[in-house]
């Protein structure tokens, strides 16, 4: 059994500072991110939000819906020399191509000697990892796959290349003149695409819950494409306005048929009074010993 002397009292710790919470001390998003070893780029929430928006308000007018083709992440297959080469922009848009592959299936990829046309539009997402090479700015080894730059300019000559940084909200337009891609400078930082019928800008406002600077297409008149969303809020409005102009109409209506209800009101008290007046008149040549006629 212990003694007295042996039992020691207890000593709490002495904290010098305050506690620190496990945000402070533990990694974070931007310790983890989702990128892949295997392949550069940073993905995350942005980099499938903004190819939604494009998506969305890609609509050229000169061209049916079944007649253009637009996607994100999607391998683009560029050379038959060496048929497994491959770029992945963040989104592209082919016009002219059907949307279904042989009109009837949904792409794997897009392998352009099997296609109708390369794309017209190319997009990329800038990331700390992949910006040099979005921008041109990277050489290649003599056995190593072109670069993005080249397959786009040199390879598929695709008229329009545009990157946009999320980090700077800047964006830059490219424009394949001759054999060279040519950056355009633009002061309302909007660039019209002729061939497309509309064109692209950016935009500042909320999509999908989130207040940004956008990429996005406008039309021929300047006005932003509206979004499965807008559009669903556009048709939900014209909804609105149609029943507010059918009520109105049968409110009309109503009132027209009240007037016409109190016109014949008056027009029958008017006989009824002609009438009195009538008998009043013909009781007074009776009493004078005239019979009326």
């Amino acid at each position: 059994m212990a003694t007295e002397q042996q039992i020691k009292p207890f000593a709490l710790p002495i904290q010098t500072d305050p506690p620190r919470s496990p945000r402070e001390t533990l990694p974070t998003m931007y310790d983890l991110p989702s990128e892949d070893p295997k392949e550069p780029g940073l993905p995350d929430v942005f980099h499938d939000y903004q190819p939604q928006l494009l998506l969305e308000t890609f609509q050229p007018p000169a061209y049916q819906p079944d007649r253009f083709f637009a996607a994100s992440d999607l391998n683009v297959y560029y050379t038959l020399q060496n048929p497994t080469w491959h770029k992945r922009p963040d989104w592209f848009a082919v016009l002219g191509a059907p949307k279904l592959y042989d009109g009837h299936d949904m792409r794997l990829s897009y392998v352009v000697w099997q296609e109708v046309a390369a794309p017209y539009l190319v997009m990329e997402l800038l990331s700390p990892g992949t910006e040099r090479e979005d921008l041109g700015e990277t050489e290649r080894e003599e056995d190593e796959p072109p670069t993005k730059w080249e397959v786009y300019e040199q390879i598929l000559r695709i008229p329009y290349y545009v990157v946009f940084s999320r980090y700077t909200d800047q964006v830059r337009y490219f424009q394949l003149t001759g054999c060279r891609y040519r950056e355009v400078e633009l002061h309302d930082q909007r660039l019209w695409l002729p061939e497309a019928g509309l064109g692209v800008g950016l935009w500042s406002g909320a999509y999908q819950g989130v207040e940004r600077q956008w990429l996005r297409f406008y039309d021929t008149r300047g006005a932003w494409i509206p979004t499965y969303e807008e559009r669903g809020e556009l048709r939900a409005e014209q909804e609105r306005q149609r029943a507010e102009q059918e009520r109105q109409r049968a409110e009309q209506e109503r009132q027209r048929a009240e007037q016409e209800r109190q016109r014949a009101e008056q027009e029958r008290q008017r006989a009824e009074q002609e009438h009195e007046r009538a008998e009043r008149l013909a009781a007074q040549l009776r009493a004078l010993g005239i019979e009326p006629e």
